[in-house]
């Protein structure tokens, strides 16, 4: 199969849909990788290093999409992508479609098969979703913990505190992979933390970071309590391909302590606040009602080198298992397809075409 690896587009979008090594075992199997040239240097892999795994340097964007197979990349397609796409396309890419309308009415008018990252599934778990959910989780923390210094706008502390000054207050909402990795991260900090989530495993997991952490039932009263006094308030809910649930009202938001912050990780299926909107790197904040908001739909984008390494090591053997033409008969990826031939397949999504 000819396999394409397009250049990110999207603002500030660093990532590649596979690292060299990865698009060896591609190679290996007897197909054929086109890589756009500069696809990897944001991730710090040079041209020279795909070539030396075996795969072809393709100029440009249109003679990539014209030449392959199956697309393989990060990010949704972007407006200038949408032209090169055609209906005897594989895509396999990260979609997000319950956020995206116009999107998702592009790709039934292509007509091509699209396969979502972030649908494809095991069981419960979503592989291909988890490893940037877990680095989105870090990165909120990162993040807010700069946002609320004062030349930021933030509210002037350090979130782990130290003798004699206050522990920040980090609120979590979902105790999933982006909700359990930034509560892991805050608790380490010496934040003073709360969770919430409706599974009680996975509470019990959260309780069990530490004296610091406090897990609980996601009642609209503790919500509110909780997110009040908040310094960080990190959104992490997920209905694997649907828009998610507001947790949180504008009206609380607008009760929050001046130069608080707010990252929603949910952004990408459409935020769990109300004040959420999307957002890049370029410009990655908005104040509203005098709290931070902070809702870029490619947090793992900053650190592309990571996100990369960590997206092809569990990406791969779901694109060796595309690449073989039967796939149709694995679960996991006929989980994953969206879109196919002009008709919306995922469940959640059907309805909204």
């Amino acid at each position: 199969m000819h396999i394409g690896i397009p250049r990110e587009v999207k603002t500030l979008e660093g990532r590649v849909g596979l690292i060299p090594a990865a698009a060896a075992e591609l190679v290996a199997q007897g197909h054929q990788l086109l890589v756009e040239q500069g696809a990897g240097v944001l991730s710090g892999y040079s041209d020279e290093e795909y070539r030396q795994a075996g795969a072809s340097l393709i100029a440009d964007a249109a003679t990539l999409y014209g030449e392959a197979q199956m697309i393989i990349k990060v990010k949704e397609p972007q407006p200038q992508e949408l032209p090169l796409l055609r209906a005897d396309h594989l895509l396999f890419c990260y979609l997000h479609l319950a956020a995206e309308q116009r999107l998702m009415q592009k790709l039934l008018e292509i007509g091509l098969t699209a396969v979502a990252f972030e649908t494809v599934a095991e069981g419960r778990a979503l592989p291909l979703l988890a490893p940037m959910s877990d680095i989105a989780g870090k990165v909120a923390v990162q993040v807010g913990s700069h946002l609320l210094h004062q030349p930021q706008g933030g509210r002037g502390l350090l979130l782990g505190g130290l003798p004699a000054a206050e522990r920040g207050q980090v609120v979590v909402l979902g105790a999933g992979v982006a909700g359990g990795s930034a509560a892991a991260m805050a608790a380490a900090i010496g934040a003073q933390v709360t969770v919430f989530d409706h599974n009680r495993d996975k509470l019990a997991a959260m309780r069990a970071l530490g004296a610091n952490v406090t897990a609980l039932q996601p009642y609209a009263h503790d919500i509110e309590r909780a997110v009040l006094g908040a310094d960080l308030l990190i959104g992490a809910v997920l209905i694997p391909g649907a828009s998610a649930p507001h947790l949180v009202s504008a009206e609380q938001v607008k009760q929050m302590q001046p130069g608080s912050v707010i990252i929603d990780i949910s952004v990408d299926q459409g935020g769990c606040i109300e004040t959420t909107r999307p957002t890049t790197y370029a410009e990655p904040t908005f104040v509203q009602h005098g709290v931070i908001h902070f809702g870029v739909t490619n947090m793992p984008g900053a650190v592309p080198r990571t996100a990369s390494q960590a997206l092809s090591a569990a990406l791969i053997p779901y694109a060796l298992k595309l690449a073989t033409g039967d796939w149709q008969a694995n679960p996991a990826l006929m989980a994953g397809i969206n879109v196919r031939a002009g008709e919306v397949v995922y469940p959640a999504l059907k309805g909204r075409d």
